[in-house]
């Protein structure tokens, strides 16, 4: 077998193949001898039948799946003999794919890029620390409490925070609007739900009473046909009624799944649940830096092929994602190219730290890391035992333990600042960059 590679880009190749056409008429002649045990041919008994008839018969098949099989095994041959590392199937051009004639080809695949991962000394890393205080606590016990506030009839004057039910119709230029009336709508005061306006023109109404608000649709509003516009609202307001916040008692506690450990024992495990999302926000913002370190100290072409695929699979997650009708090749992959580009970036340098600092993942930490995921459930036991049972499963935490060892590996050469910050600045997200 003959073998020559041109490159014609830093990540493309073009290889050009060619096999003796010995090992063509072998690969058809065997599959001949297959057809000729099991062919039925009036005539004929079967395994009886003359090779002259198969060959008539079966030739041109025979030779085009040989030929197909050739291609295929002389290419993995050929890119081992090369060391090459091919990123995706390659396009196959026949040359000359005559009988009786070597066989000759030019494959044109990419390659993955071949680097070294540098830069680690240069990357800056502020790690975060806080504690859960009691305050911290006090807080979110009280944000728990006004996610499960219940509304009660009042005949008092509607105040903020007061839920009232209404009936409103809209209208612009004398008109109803589509969309601009309702009946029995429930509505927060002071939830931003209405347009600028709405709710706090009903900031002191009773049930029974109707106010007229006269009010204009935000010049950026979603709907373009009345942004900017001047609209009248009749609003009939039904009921009033007043949150009432649930105390902390056992019924309170039964909500999420805690009995009989009293209100010591309800803040103890809604602070063991804080800790838990502060340890993962800490852990999360530390990587995130990491990766941004990793990514512009080791710029790297990406073969296209990678980059297509992972385009891809972020279109089918965004379909699966938002549901409707579209189909996935139906959203610009321009949407998508700048998220797949990094992701497919990182996988490379990941992949190479791991090869580089020949890591593997920690069984320890993988044990530690299901356990904690467990902690959260009911019967924990069970769970640790489901995910020693699924390989799948198993082999995801081990993916992402390994991850977590790439980050510490480079946290080793980094340069590293520790920042002591409240609980509540550890666990606010990172806000995205603006737009120019």
């Amino acid at each position: 077998m003959q073998v020559s590679v041109e490159n014609t880009s830093a990540l493309e190749r073009r290889m050009t193949i060619g096999v003796p056409s010995e090992r063509i008429e072998a690969e058809v002649n065997k599959r001949l001898q297959q057809t000729a045990q099991k062919a039925k041919i009036p005539g004929f008994r079967p395994g009886k039948v003359p090779m002259s008839v198969i060959r008539q018969r079966y030739e041109a098949d025979a030779r085009q799946e040989a030929l197909g099989n050739v291609i295929q095994a002389s290419f993995y041959e050929a890119v081992v003999e090369q060391k090459l590392n091919p990123a995706g199937a390659p396009s196959v051009e026949p040359k000359v794919f005559e009988k009786g004639k070597d066989l000759e080809y030019v494959a044109t695949f990419e390659v993955f890029p071949e680097f070294e991962v540098t830069g680690l000394d240069t990357i800056a890393i502020e790690r975060l620390s806080a504690e859960v205080a009691d305050a911290d606590l006090d807080k979110m016990l009280d944000v728990l409490r006004k996610q499960n506030t219940r509304f009660e009839l009042t005949e008092r004057a509607a105040q903020n925070e007061d839920q009232l039910n209404i009936d409103f119709v809209g209208k612009v230029d004398g008109e109803e609007f589509a969309g601009g009336s309702a009946k029995g709508t429930q509505l927060v005061l002071g939830s931003g739900r209405m347009i600028p306006g709405f709710e706090e023109g009903l900031v002191g109404a009773k049930a029974g009473e109707e106010r007229v608000l006269n009010l204009t649709f935000p010049a950026d509003y979603q709907n373009l046909d009345l942004a900017g516009k001047a609209a009248e609202f009749t609003v009939t307001v039904n009921t009033v009624s007043e949150p009432k916040l649930p105390e902390l008692n056992e019924e309170f506690f039964a909500q999420f799944g805690i009995k009989e450990t009293g209100l010591e024992g309800f803040r103890a495990e809604v602070r063991k649940n804080m800790e838990r999302e502060l340890r993962q926000a800490i852990k999360s913002k530390v990587k995130n830096q990491v990766m941004d370190g990793l990514l512009a100290a080791n710029p790297i072409e990406v073969p296209k092929s990678l980059l297509s695929n992972e385009v891809d699979r972020l279109r089918v997650q965004a379909v699966q994602q938002f549901g409707g009708n579209i189909k996935p090749d139906q959203l610009p992959a321009e949407l998508f190219e700048e998220q797949a580009n990094r992701r497919v970036v990182l996988g490379l340098i990941v992949a190479e730290v791991v090869k580089q600092f020949d890591l593997k993942p920690d069984e320890d930490r993988v044990r530690e890391m299901i356990q904690e995921m467990a902690s959260a459930y009911q019967e924990p036991e069970q769970v640790v035992a489901w995910y020693y049972k699924n390989d799948a499963q198993l082999n995801e935490v081990r993916s992402v333990v390994l991850e977590e060892q790439v980050v510490d590996t480079v946290l080793q050469k980094a340069k590293v600042t520790d920042k002591a910050v409240s609980y509540e600045e550890a666990v606010k997200p990172v806000e995205a960059p603006q737009a120019d």
